[in-house]
């Protein structure tokens, strides 16, 4: 009966070629490539101006690169067929739409092999151009373009989010251009628990401009939809928030409130509240900031079995600067947001 579970040999299904319209009639392996000849599966003989038939007037070959198997390049011999219109003599060759863009050296499958390991195996470029037989910059812009055909430009993405996040992320390392883009995530899978956090647009630029923007270009239903925004203590972020989304919970999102909470040491919390009322606090430097010793460390001599313990260096903390909502005089908009969870409710940092 295990017989009866297996078919015939076929390279075309193999290779995933019939999805495309191909099939295979050739192959050739050499040591570093292989090569498959192939030919549009429908004839395509007619005429689409005046509808009368063509008569076949020779061929030509298109090379397409294709899913790599093993690893291995793959390339495609598409060979065409070029017909001549007897009513209005009109010249075409066989479409080719389903297997590839027109001038696209890519195959459809490739494009999505290469999406597909970019975004979910995290393959570098340089990976998907070697795996594809291509030069970069040609992997670079296919991979782009399908990229924004097939996620960007999907608006469907956008259904059923209620629950934002923003951040910023500094993505480029040289002098010259915009370091920073604004990341805008959908936190309702976290929220509900259906699902991890889905990434629904970056933007260039970090300001509150550049946020406002954002939100501005979503429609108005989708905008009355938005319950909570999670975010850092950056002021440009809660103003765009508030003017753009009335109705929504601006919330500090655990992380920062955290890692705020973690970096003014308790010396320095005593020492702040006993600054007389209308004299803005000294800024904290490096010098001048309190000892904190950090947790104790158990170093154990190799002739003693009894624990030495000892205090690390004493932790300097640099205040944030105001850009993230918080100055040196310990002034902060973090005062009038709520420190409360996704959902509203409040936590303890």
């Amino acid at each position: 009966m295990s017989d009866a579970t297996f078919t015939c040999p076929d390279l075309t299904s193999f290779c995933r070629l019939d999805g495309l319209g191909l099939e295979v009639t050739g192959q050739r392996i050499e040591p570093d490539r292989a090569i498959l000849a192939c030919r549009p599966v429908d004839a395509d003989d007619w005429c689409r101006d005046c509808g009368g038939q063509g008569l076949i007037r020779g061929s030509v070959v298109r090379l397409l690169s294709h899913v790599p198997l093993g690893w291995r390049p793959t390339v495609l011999h598409v060979r065409l067929r070029r017909y001549r219109c007897i009513e209005c003599g009109r010249v075409w060759r066989q479409d080719t739409s389903a297997a590839a863009e027109p001038r696209s050296k890519l195959s459809r499958a490739a494009l999505r092999w290469g999406l597909e390991g970019l975004v979910v195996q995290h393959l570098s470029m340089s990976r998907i151009a070697a795996g594809l037989d291509v030069a970069w910059n040609t992997a670079n812009d296919a991979v782009l373009a399908e990229g924004q055909r097939v996620l960007i430009s999907d608006l469907a993405r956008f259904d059923g989010v209620k629950v934002i996040g923003v951040d910023e992320h500094c993505w480029r390392h040289t002098r010259h251009g915009e370091k920073y883009v604004t990341v805008i995530i959908d936190l309702t899978p976290t929220r509900d628990g259906t699902g991890p956090a889905r990434l629904l647009d970056m933007v260039e630029g970090r300001s509150k401009q550049v946020f406002k923007t954002w939100l501005a270009a979503r429609p108005r239903a989708w905008r009355k939809g938005i319950e909570v925004v999670a975010m850092d203590g950056f002021t440009g972020y809660k103003t765009a928030a508030v003017e753009e989304l009335g109705n929504a919970t601006t919330v500090m999102d655990p992380f920062h409130v955290v890692r705020l909470r973690t970096k003014r040491s308790p010396a320095a919390a005593s020492a702040s509240s006993k600054t007389p009322a209308g004299i803005g606090a000294a800024p904290v430097t490096r010098s001048t900031a309190p000892a904190a010793p950090c947790s104790p460390a158990s170093i154990y001599s190799p002739t003693s079995k009894s624990p030495d313990w000892r205090h690390c260096s004493p932790t300097n903390s640099t205040p944030r600067s105001t850009r993230h909502g918080v100055s040196t005089n310990g002034s902060s908009w973090l005062t009038d947001i709520p420190t409360s969870n996704l959902d509203g409710s409040s936590f303890k940092a």
